[in-house]
This record gives C-alpha cells, structure tokens and sequence, in this order.
C-alpha cells in the first residue's frame, strides 16, 4: 500500500487533468457509436473503453485521495486521540482549499472547536479551535523536517472590522506545531476558539513572515483584511465558513476591549522618527540610524 500511495504522489497532473480525461474519454465514445455505420464494434470493445475510463478516473480519484492525510490523521501522528475523534465527527469543517504562492501549493484542510480536546492542553475551562493546513513544494521536491523553515512562516486567524493587530496568534494564545511526512508538511493550530467572532467574516491566513503589521495586511473601509499589495512573501488567505450561530458577540467585545490596539494603512515613514546617514563603503552602502532624539546608532 505505502509503494502504490508513493507512486501516485509521484505522479504529476495538471489541475484540469481529470476534467479534460473524462471529456476525451466521452468524446471518443461518441465517435466509436458514430462510425457503427460504417463498421460494427463488439460488446467487448465496448466494455474495454468503458473499463479504460473508470479505471483512468478511479486512479485519479485515488491519487487525490492520497495527496494529503486528513486532519484526523494529523491529530494521531501527534498522539492526540481526543482530537483526531473531533476531526472525525460533526462538528468538524472540512475546507480542502488550496492557493499557490511563491514555491508552494498551500492547502487549508479543516478545523473543529471544542473543550477539552487536547490532551497536552491544560486550559480545561476554554473552548480551543485547531486547524490543519498542509504544504507542498511545487516543484515535487519533497518537504523535511530537517530543511524546512517552520519558524519562518505563521498561520493565524484574522477577523474582518478587527484589527490585524488585535485578532492573531499572539493574541489567542496559539500553539503551532508541524511535522513533514510523505514529502508534504502539516500544520496544527491550536488557538482560544475563533467561534465568537462567527457572525463576522473570520479568516485563516498563512504567509512568510512575521507579527501581522501593515506592510504584510492591509484593511479596507468596510473592514476587509487582504495582503498588501507589495507584499511578496509566501502568502495565502483563507475564508473560513463557521456557523453564525456559534458566535458570542459579549465574548468577542470584550476580547477586542482587551486586545485592540487601533490599525492604520499607512506605513511610518523611517525619516519621521529617525535620523539616515549613508555612508558608501566597498561592499556597497553602509546606513546608521539615530533617533531624532539621539541615542545609540542602529547599524543596517
């Protein structure tokens, strides 16, 4: 099984691969009825073409199939019995949406909320949200532990009308943890449940980098949150289709009471706070920055 699961991952397919195979298939069925004027196909022709082409789109189905494991499975790869059982039951949001971005082909795979789910988690009187999110490199090559970056990416829900500032990670108290496996790369997202906000436009965002700022998001008027057009990281944003029923708007005023800390697009200009002195040098130019107050350099 794990020789017949490795092969297909191998395999490379367009993303209209088996749209475009099923309509060859049908189309040349049709031509082989037409030209029964002309010449008499056997029963067992018939069937041959019909088996060529479920067994072309079972293989398909199968290699999608096995692309990813779910989130379930992630749960249990590590050891979360509690969790990987939530995966599998109602209350869990499958999603399996994928954006590409730079080298890789993000895909955000579900998530479920609940209390008392984890069992590393001692937060017992919380309800937790958790999310599973998966990467592959676009290029085949396989993702590992020991090579890839997983501090120099975040994954992190965001919440439109709230400031980028105040719904994130740090502010939900999220625990990520990741892991390679088949030459994909998974991550869990443990956060404070985000179902309080569910009346509200709730995001999952993945991008390289760092503390949402304004260089990475940007919000609009009427409180959309999308990426900053200059922002060239590795970048994916997600809608995450929660139940409105769920939310808790008392729950969700008082976290942004605690948490907000206002939010501007635009960006401070270094000149406005500091002192620039250039200074050409062999390797190139040498910058010294000195607050306007003065103070201990900050060399570039």
């Amino acid at each position: 099984m794990n020789d017949y699961r490795k092969a297909f991952d191998e395999l490379s397919f367009s993303a209209d691969f088996q749209e475009r195979t099923a309509n060859l298939l049908r189309n040349r069925a049709r031509e082989l009825e037409k030209e029964r004027t002309d010449m008499t196909i056997s029963k067992t022709k018939k069937i041959a073409v019909l088996a060529a082409a479920c067994i072309a789109l079972l293989a398909v189905s199968v290699s999608a199939a096995m692309l990813w494991l779910t989130p379930a499975q992630v749960a249990e790869e590590h050891d979360q019995p509690l969790l990987a059982e939530a995966f599998k039951g109602p209350e869990a949001i499958e999603i399996n949406e994928t954006v590409e971005s730079g080298d890789f082909s993000i895909t955000l795979l579900g998530l479920v909320s609940g209390r008392n789910l984890d069992t590393l988690n001692q937060d017992l009187e919380k309800d937790h949200t958790y999310s599973v999110l998966a990467l592959r490199r676009l290029d085949g090559e396989p993702l590992e532990n020991e090579t890839f970056d997983f501090s120099g990416y975040v994954m992190t829900p965001l919440v439109a009308g709230c400031s980028p500032a105040a719904v994130n990670n740090w502010t939900l108290g999220a625990f990520a943890q990741g892991f390679a496996k088949d030459g994909a790369y998974y991550y869990l997202l443990d956060t404070q449940s985000i179902e309080m906000f569910a009346d509200r436009t709730v995001y999952m965002a993945f991008y390289e980098g760092f503390v949402p700022n304004n260089t990475i998001f940007t919000m609009a008027d009427d409180g959309t949150i999308a990426f900053a057009y200059d922002f060239t990281g590795v970048h994916a944003l997600f809608t995450l289709p929660l139940d409105s029923a769920k939310a808790d708007p008392a729950a969700a005023e008082a976290f942004l009471t605690e948490n907000d800390m206002g939010w501007t697009n635009e960006r401070t200009e270094p000149e406005g706070e500091w002192e620039i002195e250039r200074h050409e040098t062999e390797d190139g130019e040498e910058i010294f920055l000195r607050p306007e107050d003065g103070g201990t350099d900050a060399s570039q």
